[in-house]
């Protein structure tokens, strides 16, 4: 009798869900299983920061049970899935600039001419007029910019790269957006953890990473000039400003592309980052821990994001997930009870 009442009370049938993709959130997520699994005996979360790229083709191959990815996924990719794949926004967060210049003090400024022209290759040495003109008193060095990128399919990338399709014809016309893309120039690291490496290791390196990345490893990070023709830095208030300026642009399934939003507080490089699940759930009890988790992240777990650099969901866009979270089912039947 004491044995079966210990099992009613401590419940092993939520089992371990696992989950893939997207390093931009992999520090939030990281904070948010460890939470969970606290308060929810027996639930094991196990996450791989592997990739947007990654975890789309493991969600899509249903060989994990949630993915996770910064670059919504295209109707071309939805259409090879197993299934109706639902997006859920859990954070938004900012893509920056951080550099390597040894013995330079200040902030380096950057506008979205120059940021093109460096990751084309057109713009070689740190000196170079158009960047000493704008960033005067720096004493910037003759020494060559080591462009840093990703080498792996990343929503980082996506954010990056289609922030530069918006910005710049050329970008766009020679090489566009996508999670993977032929580089004009630089050197490739594996995820934000990577590339923050690379930049880390190399004077006269520059490369993009998520905003904690940045944080964590003491780098500077470059002010960006904004569609307003201001420089904000990259915070969550500047990151939900991006994502209030673009409020009206927001469809139904939630996939959509913030970058370059107007506003003279929005930050350029803003992104939301998404969870991606299968709405027809096979397994009922998984299907039930992870929607039940997904509702805590995007509710209590908010508090947790701008302590780590994230900026919380906007009320609007929580109230949609909700009613996306509804939708979810196994076996015909709403996982979810009515809240």
């Amino acid at each position: 009798m004491k044995a079966l009442l210990f099992l009613l009370l401590v419940p092993g049938a939520a089992g371990t869900l696992t989950g893939a993709g997207a390093t931009f959130p992999y520090p939030l997520y990281s904070k948010w299983s460890f939470e969970y699994e606290k308060l929810h005996a027996g639930t094991k979360i196990n996450y791989q920061s592997i990739g947007s790229g990654g975890g789309i083709r493991q969600i899509t191959e249903r060989t994990v049970d949630f993915g996770a990815t910064d670059a919504p996924m295209t109707d071309e990719q939805l259409g090879k899935t197993k299934g109706k794949l639902l997006h859920i926004p859990t954070t938004l967060g900012a893509v920056v600039l951080t550099y390597n210049l040894p013995g330079v003090s200040g902030e380096l400024k950057l506008t979205p001419d120059l940021v093109a022209g460096i990751f084309m290759g057109n713009i070689k040495k740190w000196n170079d007029p158009k960047l000493a003109g704008l960033n005067k008193g720096m004493h910037l060095p003759d020494s060559d910019i080591v462009v840093a990128h990703r080498s792996d399919g990343s929503g980082t990338t996506f954010v990056f790269v289609d922030y530069l399709s918006n910005v710049s014809p050329e970008w766009k016309q020679k090489v566009g957006a996508s999670t993977s893309v032929n580089w004009p120039v630089g050197l490739g690291g594996k995820g934000n953890e990577g590339v923050t490496g690379l930049v880390k290791q190399t004077p006269g390196a520059i490369g993009y990473v998520e905003l904690i990345y940045a944080l964590q490893n003491k780098l500077p990070v470059a002010l960006l000039k904004n569609r307003a023709g201001a420089y904000v830095p990259a915070s969550p208030k500047s990151v939900s400003a991006a994502a209030a300026a673009s409020a009206g642009k927001i469809p139904d399934d939630l996939r959509v592309s913030i970058v370059n939003s107007e506003g003279k507080d929005s930050y350029p490089l803003a992104s939301f980052t998404y969870i991606l699940l299968y709405e027809d759930q096979t397994d009922a009890a998984k299907g039930k821990t992870l929607v039940e988790f997904l509702w805590w992240a995007t509710h209590e777990g908010q508090k947790m994001c701008e302590p780590l650099g994230y900026a919380p969901l906007p009320q609007p866009v929580v109230k949609r997930v909700e009613t996306m979270l509804r939708m979810v089912k196994s076996g015909g039947k709403p996982i979810l009870a009515v809240r």
